[in-house]
C-alpha cells in the first residue's frame, strides 16, 4: 500500500470495465476510497465488489456524463460519503463506429462528442470548485493516441480526443495556481472490452492493429492504470497540462 494514497478520495467515471475498473482497482490497492461511477449499475457494483473482496473501500454511483444533474449529483455524492476529493479519472467514453468522414452519422457524431468530450467538461466544471475549495487535487482525463494522430473511420472519435487534450492543457492553466493538476493520458489499442469488441467484429483487426505497434503487442489495461496512478502521485507534482502518450512507439514512427 503507498501511503501518500491512504485516507486520499479518488472519484472514477467510466468505472465498470475496462481503463477504469483496473484504475479503480489499482488505487484502492495503494490505500484510495474509490467512488466509482458509471452508467451500468450492475457492472459498477461488480468493480466496488471486487475492491471489497480485496479489502478496499468503495462505493458506487450511477451517472451519465451528458447529464450536468447526474454529474453534480455524483460529486456532491461522493463528498457526503467520502468528505473530500483528491483524484478524478474522468474516462468514461465511447467509440462511435467505423465510416469515412463524409459517411460518418450525424446521430454517432453527437453522441461520441457529447460522451468523450462534453462529458470531460461536466465532470471538470463541478470536481473543480470542490478541489478549490480543499485547496489542491488531480485530475487526469483520458484521451488516446486519437488524440493525438488521426484514426481512419473514427471522425468523431478522433475529433473528442482531440479535444479532451485541448480542454485539459487549459483547464491546467487556468487552476494551476490554485494547486489542482489537469493531465490526460493517451492509450494507444489496449486489452479492453471495447477493443475486444472491435476485434471480435473484424477478425483481422487485431493482426493489423498489433502491426502498427513498434513494440509488436496490444496495451494492458493495468499498464494504463498505471499511468494514471503516476500522474496522480506526488512524483508527478511538476506535471500539468501533459499528455502522456502510451502506444507501444507508434507515434515515434
Amino acid at each position: 500500500m503507498n501511503s501518500q494514497f491512504s485516507g486520499k478520495v479518488a472519484l472514477v467515471t467510466g468505472g465498470a470495465s475496462g481503463l477504469g475498473r483496473e484504475s479503480a482497482l489499482l488505487l484502492a490497492k495503494e490505500g484510495a476510497q474509490v467512488m466509482v461511477s458509471d452508467i451500468s449499475q450492475t457492472e459498477g457494483e461488480e468493480t466496488v465488489a471486487m475492491i471489497s473482496k480485496a479489502g478496499g473501500q468503495a462505493n458506487f454511483v450511477k451517472a451519465d456524463v451528458t447529464i450536468a444533474a447526474d454529474v453534480e449529483a455524483m460529486v456532491n455524492q461522493t463528498i457526503e460519503r467520502f468528505g473530500r476529493l483528491d483524484f478524478a479519472l474522468n474516462n468514461a467514453g465511447i467509440d462511435g463506429v467505423r465510416a469515412r468522414t463524409a459517411e460518418y452519422p450525424e446521430d454517432v457524431w453527437r453522441q461520441v462528442i457529447e460522451i468523450n468530450l462534453t462529458g470531460v467538461f461536466l465532470c471538470m466544471k463541478y470536481e473543480l470548485p470542490q478541489m478549490v475549495k480543499q485547496g489542491g487535487g488531480a485530475i487526469v482525463n483520458l484521451s488516446s493516441v486519437a488524440g493525438v494522430t488521426g484514426f481512419p473511420g473514427h471522425a468523431a472519435y478522433t475529433a473528442s480526443k482531440h479535444g479532451v487534450i485541448g480542454l485539459t492543457k487549459t483547464a491546467a492553466i487556468d487552476y494551476a495556481r490554485k494547486k489542482i493538476r489537469v493531465n490526460a493520458v493517451c492509450p494507444a489499442y489496449t486489452r479492453t472490452p471495447m477493443v475486444e469488441r472491435m476485434v471480435k467484429e473484424f477478425p483481422d483487426l487485431e493482426k493489423k492493429l498489433v502491426e502498427r505497434v513498434p513494440l509488436g503487442r496490444l496495451g494492458l489495461p493495468l499498464e494504463i492504470a498505471q499511468a494514471v496512478l503516476y500522474l496522480f502521485s506526488d512524483a508527478a507534482a511538476f506535471i500539468t497540462g501533459h499528455s502522456l502518450v502510451l502506444d507501444g512507439g507508434i507515434v515515434a514512427e
